[in-house]
């Protein structure tokens, strides 16, 4: 894999300016496919779209993770008008089987579908090394092994590729190993995550995100309720960060990399950290998670100017990040909206719904578990299409929350730790 060159500073892309009214409308809707054993939990636990836009990535609970190829005509197709249709509209272009619980995935950052030496995708799963997948042809292409004291394989938690694509950071109870993407095997950097003055995370790093606009920064969330803020070429420890009600479960810095959200297990707010002042808790987007274990996902448009996020409710909210007021909201399903990706560079998202069922059945000696019947909008995953203008924008131009934020919020900066 070789590494892509950024776009020159002074280049411009056209980048869709979404708008919510009309509201978003859905143009493909899935669900038959995930059911065929009956059992009505194969349920949905996460999507992303490629970096290149050309399909998107889901994982189920079936240890499964599925690639859809998005039609060349989704910005002219019809809106859709029935959900129940016998047949789904997509089927999934490739398959992948894990054979334990997938507990994160993640891109190439520089993955395009012509290019077939880029077209990969990372996965960590219980009690398993970190696989890297062929997107093309569904094979291994190579592992990437850590090992405990025993000398035993042990498994990531979090898994992220730093922009540049070249280095694969895993996430561990109180270490970040780094492994070289041309190396593969069981060589790696290994980095404690607590100092020797016992600062940072003393917990499982759950989730990792990168600044991608040259500020070099990697954000760790862990579920000691701590996010740590490295460098990442020597992953010198800046700060952290505390207020979270639960454990993290997402981190996600802004297009221009001078905030960072975050958002926590059973904690109804993703809060907005500007990282250019590191005490500084800028606003928090409510959202509905309060009563659900399961990571709800939220992302940034492409134009950087709203964020949405899921929720228990079946509801996507979507908030203006300039300001974090409430914009809109749409409802999405009947179950929890537990995956939420935009496309990278057109006016569409990716969102997918789904939540563990049990059995109601008053018959204890029965071992044989009745058919469960679900509706078309739970267990399901949605494509939606977006009015927008076209803005011609610097490459490296992109939202600037209002400073004014700063001074109408009041929030206790007692709880962050710098």
């Amino acid at each position: 894999m070789e590494e892509e060159k950024a776009p020159a500073p002074n280049s411009y892309l056209w980048c869709p300016r979404v708008h919510f009214d009309p509201p978003p409308q859905r143009l493909y809707h899935l669900h038959r496919q995930f059911r065929l054993d009956g059992s009505g939990n194969n349920f949905f636990k996460g999507v992303k779209w490629s970096p290149d836009g050309s399909c998107f990535l889901t994982c189920n609970e079936d240890k499964t993770l599925r690639i859809f190829d998005l039609p060349s005509n989704a910005l002219e197709v019809e809106a859709l008008d029935d959900l129940a249709a016998k047949t789904d509209p997509l089927v999934s272009s490739l398959t992948v089987s894990e054979g334990e619980t997938v507990y994160d995935f993640c891109w190439y950052p520089h993955m395009v579908a012509t290019d077939l030496s880029t077209c990969v995708f990372a996965t960590t799963t219980r009690d398993h090394p970190v696989h890297l997948w062929d997107a093309a042809t569904g094979n291994l292409r190579c592992s990437y092994r850590a090992y405990n004291a025993m000398d035993e394989v042990t498994a990531a938690l979090s898994v992220a590729f730093n922009p540049a694509g070249n280095r694969l950071f895993c996430g561990y109870k109180r270490k970040i190993r780094i492994f070289d993407t041309s190396t593969p095997g069981r060589h790696c950097e290994e980095h404690s995550t607590l100092t020797s003055s016992k600062e940072g995370i003393t917990g499982i790093v759950s989730c990792l995100a990168f600044s991608g606009h040259q500020t070099n920064l990697l954000a760790a969330g862990s579920y000691d309720r701590t996010i740590a803020v490295y460098n990442e070429g020597n992953m010198e420890l800046l700060y952290v960060l505390q207020g979270h009600e639960g454990g993290l479960t997402q981190v996600q810095f802004s297009k221009d990399g001078n905030y960072l959200y975050s958002g926590a297990r059973k904690d109804p707010s993703i809060c907005c950290w500007d990282v250019r002042y590191t005490t500084s808790l800028v606003y928090k987007l409510e959202r509905a998670v309060t009563n659900t274990n399961q990571r709800i996902a939220f992302d940034i448009e492409p134009y950087a100017q709203h964020l949405g996020t899921g929720g228990e409710d079946g509801d996507i909210r979507f908030y203006d990040l300039r300001t974090g007021e409430f914009t809109a909201s749409i409802h999405a399903a009947s179950d929890t909206i537990n995956g939420f990706s935009f496309h990278p560079t057109l006016p569409l998202a990716a969102s997918t719904s789904g939540a563990r069922r049990f059995s109601t059945s008053e018959d204890k000696d029965d071992d044989e578990e009745p058919p469960q019947i679900l509706t078309e909008l739970e267990n399901c995953a949605s494509v939606w299409r977006f009015s927008c203008s076209w803005e011609e924008i610097k490459y490296e131009d992109a939202v600037k929350v209002d400073e004014e934020t700063h001074e109408r919020m009041n929030v206790d900066e007692s709880t962050i730790v710098t």
